[in-house]
């Protein structure tokens, strides 16, 4: 046999072995009652951009490509959209306290003004998600508006309760 025959018999066997290790993706979750778009701090345009472009990580509606499947790319596939839902999961905002919906937004304006999110390799993946100036400017003004509409709102019971 040639060499060369012997390393692509190797590579292909690693390749079939590989996709016996067990690696489970996040589960999906249809039903989100606490989910951001389900609230008034947005605006249907920027929910739409947000959901393509967000929503993949950082939400329990997942959409998984053929090759979440496949390993390794299954394996990065589920360690990002682990750490995506860990870091902002917009599946669960209405159950966040106010503060922490404060650091959130305030995290998409810095992460969505330098570039970082999407991350580059996602929107290699998925073209559609990635956002134009114009549209990472909507995102970046939804959440400075909806900053100052969450403080306004904790003012206003905060007033209310000391009645």
């Amino acid at each position: 046999m040639k060499i060369g025959t012997i390393i692509i018999s190797g590579i292909l066997l690693v390749f079939v072995v590989i996709q016996l290790i067990p690696n489970e993706l996040p589960p999906v979750k249809a039903e989100n009652p606490q989910d951001l778009l389900k609230s008034d701090l947005i605006s249907e345009s920027v929910g739409k951009l947000i959901r393509r472009s967000c929503y993949s990580c950082h939400s329990n509606e997942t959409e998984y490509p053929w090759y979440s499947y496949v390993a390794p790319s299954s394996w990065l596939v589920a360690k990002d959209v682990r750490e995506g839902r860990e870091a902002l999961n917009f599946s669960d905002w209405e159950s966040l306290e106010m503060l922490d919906k404060l650091a959130l937004l305030d995290d998409v304006v810095i992460e969505v003004q330098e570039g970082t999110m999407p991350m580059g390799i996602y929107t290699w993946m998925h073209p559609s998600a990635k956002l134009s100036d114009e549209q990472r400017i909507a995102i970046i003004d939804w959440a400075e508006e909806a900053m100052d509409i969450i403080v306004e709102e904790d003012e206003e019971e905060w007033e209310e309760d000391a009645e």
